[in-house]
């Protein structure tokens, strides 16, 4: 009976290191190929038919490569990241061939965990929702930077708000001609930098209006658009968890554990593990929810009564976690969020109605 073999991936933009071991872990091949799944397939095809798997660690040509890797026939793996480094940190030496060695033995092991690849589709939304942060931020960067500059001049902006900062900063550079040149570049540059963010808001907000899903998600007072297209993208298919709340630990809200012994247990922070835009989304919707809505709501009452306890911070984050479990398990079951019980069903449905037609109006304004 012929045993299987296994094969790592160490993958890069233009060069993969390929390293095929038996499954008493010794070397039968090391060789560099491009990085195309053609010429990947092409060197396994003499150990193909006693392949049993081929891993390669998530990265950012993962979503393209993998799919492209069992088009080819070979049953590949795409491992979890953080579990790879803490085993490939333990090499002496960090090397492309070293690295494909390694994770010929996690395969040969069986020790690691599998990352979830997305359909296109879904890596297309994750798109639209980072290029609408990434202009947000510089946007961000090119005020602050402005704010800053001129306070080297004296000149504060206090309470200036987003529609009078570029009337304020044009008043108050008016009477020096070289500022005012550089401050009209920047604020020219600046006003383009919005103009393409609403843009990309304008399309996240036309999708969430049109799906049900993210619709279904918008009952929960505190969570938008953003919030609502986020979660939807991360997870993709309510499947994958057995449990809702095991998706509370999926984004990082649930604390870290170190033990050891009798005499060390330590219960600390949440392990910000998992999608970090994700876990600031609900970390906002539950801030929303605390601090602006004033409507009747259990979730709302659970966590100011935590906040008055502890403190602001862990309120949110408890109630984050529990927006991410409670979304799932209505994603899941199809169910309706319910959150005063004094409403009635046509006053709920009318409030629900509502929200989305705003959301709706303003995508098509």
């Amino acid at each position: 009976m012929d045993h299987p073999l296994f094969a790592g991936l160490d993958v890069s933009i233009q060069e993969t290191a390929v390293c095929v071991i038996d499954d008493a872990g010794h070397v039968l091949m090391q060789t560099t190929v491009a990085t195309q799944p053609t010429a990947i397939a092409t060197a396994l095809a003499p150990y193909r038919k006693r392949l049993g798997r081929v891993g390669h660690e998530a990265g950012a040509l993962s979503p393209w490569l993998h799919p492209a890797l069992l088009a080819q026939g070979l049953p590949a793996v795409c491992l979890e990241a953080r579990r790879v480094r803490a085993a490939l940190s333990a090499q002496r030496n960090k090397t492309d061939a070293a690295d494909a060695l390694g994770i010929a033995h996690i395969v040969r092991t069986g020790w690691y965990g599998t990352a979830h690849i997305k359909q296109e589709s879904t890596y297309r939304l994750r798109l639209l929702l980072t290029q609408r942060r990434n202009l947000k931020r510089k946007f961000l960067d090119l005020e602050n930077t402005i704010r800053h500059s001129l306070k080297a001049f004296g000149i504060r902006l206090h309470k200036v708000g987003r529609a009078g900062f570029e009337p304020a900063v044009r008043e108050a550079v008016a009477e020096d001609a070289l500022t005012r040149e550089l401050m009209d570049s920047m604020l020219t540059a600046r006003a383009a930098l919005w103009k393409e963010y609403l843009r990309l808001h304008k399309l996240v907000v036309r999708y969430v209006a049109q799906h049900p899903v993210c619709r279904q998600f918008l009952a929960i007072p505190g969570v938008g658009p953003v919030t609502a297209l986020s979660f939807l993208t991360a997870v993709e298919d309510p499947s994958r968890f057995r449990r809702s709340r095991n998706v509370g630990a999926y984004f990082g809200l649930t604390s870290k554990r170190w033990q050891s012994g009798s005499s060390i247990d330590i219960q600390g922070r949440i392990s910000k593990a998992g999608d970090p835009d994700v876990r600031r989304a609900l970390y906002e919707a539950a801030t929303v929810m605390l601090k602006r809505y004033r409507g009747q709501d259990k979730i709302r009452e659970w966590g100011l009564q935590l906040a008055r306890k502890s403190c602001h911070h862990k309120a949110a984050v408890a109630v984050a976690r529990k927006l991410a479990v409670l979304m799932h398990a209505m994603w899941r079951d199809g169910t309706v969020y319910i959150g005063d019980a004094t409403l009635s069903d046509e006053a709920r449905a009318r409030h629900h109605h509502d929200k989305a037609r705003r959301l709706l109006g303003a995508a098509l304004a």
